[in-house]
């Protein structure tokens, strides 16, 4: 109830015909007050997929508190999903660029709302750019927000926790592209992928002190910043949808439930795990033959017919 777009959640011009089979359900998934008592921190928390996993959090009883640049647009948030969950959720200021922003703000959440049980690095940028008209600048823009961001907020937080003999669930959201690579979005996916081998590594290091990390790629969604700044024309959304089994975009809540389940005791022995959330879109791009869905009855009939003439040949 507390997913508040209705039937027009997914914000896509155009869909497949299977994705019939496969609507988006508008709920919550866990139970009820399953984050009763715990403390939520999210970066870029203001909007898109930070404000939608915040909503599921919140509704389901943790404490958020949400940080980014934008102090104005916070505040908003955070008084649109306080009201309709019931449950307070804070705004604090931080440029995760700056490791003494950083160190503000983690102490003025603990003093706020005490240590995070539940820490989501959401924080991201990217814009489109053939490679050869990168910037020295345009590299540091994308990097010092996606990989030095998630490393500044997860040693400030990780060591509070340790300080305090505390455990959390960490989670970071990267992309499909962190592992395979992609043109034209190079600090970007060089930056995701660092952040997933940070995940895997702490996963590893700091088990001992009761705190996993895990990571979930998603799929293209429709934001309004993301797709803003990445199909700013609207001419590649078909495309995408093309190209997704699924035959659709994915939602925001799609993937706020499964950061909720992640971050939850319910996935108390998932940790250095790395989930893709796509509609199968990386599969459908890695296969070489996989384009031959393109392929009508007809076309195979008489292929069919031609491989039959050949054999043992």
């Amino acid at each position: 109830q507390f997913f508040s777009r209705g039937p027009n959640v997914l914000h896509q011009d155009s869909s497949a015909p299977q994705a019939a089979f496969f609507s988006p359900l508008q709920k919550v998934m866990l139970p009820p007050n399953t984050f009763q008592g715990k403390v939520a921190f999210i970066t870029g928390g203001g909007t898109g997929l930070g404000k939608g996993m915040t909503t599921a959090l919140s509704s389901l009883g943790a404490k958020c508190v949400i940080a980014s640049r934008k102090l104005d647009v916070l505040k908003g948030t955070a008084e649109e999903i306080s009201s309709k969950t019931g449950n307070k959720v804070h705004a604090i200021q931080c440029d995760v660029r700056d490791p003494v922003s950083v160190q503000n703000a983690v102490a003025e959440t603990i003093q706020l709302a005490g240590h995070p049980d539940v820490v989501i690095n959401n924080a991201a940028g990217n814009f489109i750019s053939p490679s050869e008209r990168l910037s020295a600048n345009a590299w540091r823009t994308i990097t010092d927000i996606v990989l030095n961001g998630t490393a500044f907020v997860t040693l400030e937080i990780g060591k509070e926790l340790i300080k305090a003999q505390k455990g959390a669930a960490f989670l970071a959201i990267t992309t499909i592209y962190a592992e395979s690579g992609s043109g034209f979005v190079l600090p970007s996916a060089s930056a995701k992928a660092g952040v997933e081998a940070m995940s895997k590594s702490l996963a590893a290091e700091w088990g001992k002190y009761g705190m996993r990390f895990n990571v979930i790629q998603p799929g293209p969604i429709k934001t309004k910043g993301a797709f803003s700044r990445l199909d700013p024309t609207g001419t590649f959304e078909k495309k995408m949808i093309e190209r997704i089994p699924c035959g659709r975009l994915g939602t925001v809540e799609e993937i706020a439930n499964l950061a909720a389940y992640f971050c939850s005791d319910y996935a108390s022995w998932v940790n250095g795990a790395v989930i893709r959330m796509d509609g199968g879109e990386y599969v459908s791009m890695a296969g070489e033959f996989n384009d031959l869905k393109r392929v009508t009855k007809e076309q195979w009939d008489m292929m069919e017919a031609m491989i039959r003439k050949t054999k043992g040949s």
